[in-house]
């Protein structure tokens, strides 16, 4: 089987490697398509702080089941399925209250172990999500970002129905979010300086959308919003100016849900959050059971996600993919490898 090794900072290489055989309680599949994030171009350009080389990517995923190890029911050859890229040790205090997703050893698949970009990849059983009809295979390898978006929509201590939530960046994850949230019930304003990605989430059914570098964006709260006033944020961006954006304009008493990647030693005013009475919370990534919710939306149509997907590489062109990505020369969102 063919398999994408990358062997160091924009370096890919394809390798020929053996089928593998799934152990007891694996699973094996065929691997159909590959979603590329944020993270992995960091990855790619060297700038990912844990990771190290060399590395199969591939955790944004979808394929079908090529055959069953040892002990392994509710699954049949020819499933369509995605999985959680998480491996964790199921001994620490987050795995045995149930956050293993916070997990002290935690593995991500394709950063900290080899992940999914080869043609077959055995995986354990307990990670796989079968798609259900309706939800195609492209899809499927995007419920991993929407999980992190239902997860994070999740964390509003007061749930989302009915309140009213900003979403502070609207690329993937951003776009996520506020379908999530939507999708749950809360009145939802998506914002960036992006026209580009505001259009996208306008495709997706995100009608409220403000362009910040055009925009004040509390006088286009105060007129989309009923009562004029966010009870949530969720951070998207990860830079000081959105986080500090979010303190000053959530209602007093209000959340705001940190899911974007910071950098250590930002500056934020904690004297708002004391004196207004601001709770905030960290979203990290998903349970199972995000995953579930989030494949859940999709097939009850509640979350669109085929306008965030704007273009499609063979896998061999996987170099290709990362130059489309870096080069500025074309506007795309999630770009998809095909196997």
């Amino acid at each position: 089987m063919k398999q994408a090794v990358m062997t160091g900072p924009g370096r890919i290489e394809f390798r020929e490697a053996p089928r593998p055989r799934p152990g007891p309680g694996e699973v094996l599949l065929r691997i159909r398509h590959i979603g590329v994030c944020g993270s992995d171009v960091h990855v790619f350009g060297g700038r990912h702080p844990f990771t190290t080389y060399p590395v199969i990517q591939g955790h944004e995923c979808s394929g079908r089941v090529a055959e069953l190890g040892e002990g392994v029911a509710g699954f049949a050859p020819g499933d369509p399925v995605t999985f959680v890229p998480q491996l964790v040790c199921g001994r620490c205090a987050g795995c045995r209250r149930g956050d293993y997703h916070i997990c002290e050893e935690l593995k991500v698949y394709g950063f900290q172990t080899d992940g999914a970009a080869r043609e077959y990849f055995p995986i354990s059983a307990d990670n796989l999500v079968l798609l259900p009809e309706g939800v195609s295979l492209v899809q499927g390898a995007m419920v991993e970002p929407l999980a992190v978006g239902v997860h994070a929509a999740l964390r509003l201590a007061s749930g989302a129905r009915g309140r009213n939530v900003v979403v502070l960046g609207a690329g993937t994850i951003g776009n996520a979010a506020a379908q999530a949230a939507a999708a749950a019930g809360a009145n939802v304003v998506v914002t960036d300086i992006d026209p580009f990605k505001l259009e996208i989430a306008r495709r997706c059914g995100l009608t409220g959308t403000v362009n910040v570098a055009q925009e004040d964006l509390a006088a286009r709260l105060r007129e989309l919003l009923p009562g004029g006033e966010a009870d949530a944020f969720i951070e998207c961006v990860g830079s000081q100016e959105t986080i500090n954006q979010a303190v000053r304009l959530v209602r007093k008493g209000g959340q705001v849900v940190v899911v974007g990647v910071f950098g250590m030693g930002v500056p934020l005013d904690l004297g708002l959050v004391q004196n207004r009475e601001i709770s905030m919370v960290g979203s990290l990534m998903y349970k199972k059971e995000d995953f579930l919710a989030a494949v859940s939306c999709i097939a009850e149509g509640r979350c669109r996600l085929d306008p965030l997907v704007t273009h499609h590489f063979a896998f061999e062109d996987f170099a290709l993919a990362y130059e489309l990505i870096t080069g500025g020369r074309e506007r795309c969102a999630k770009v998809m490898i095909d196997l």
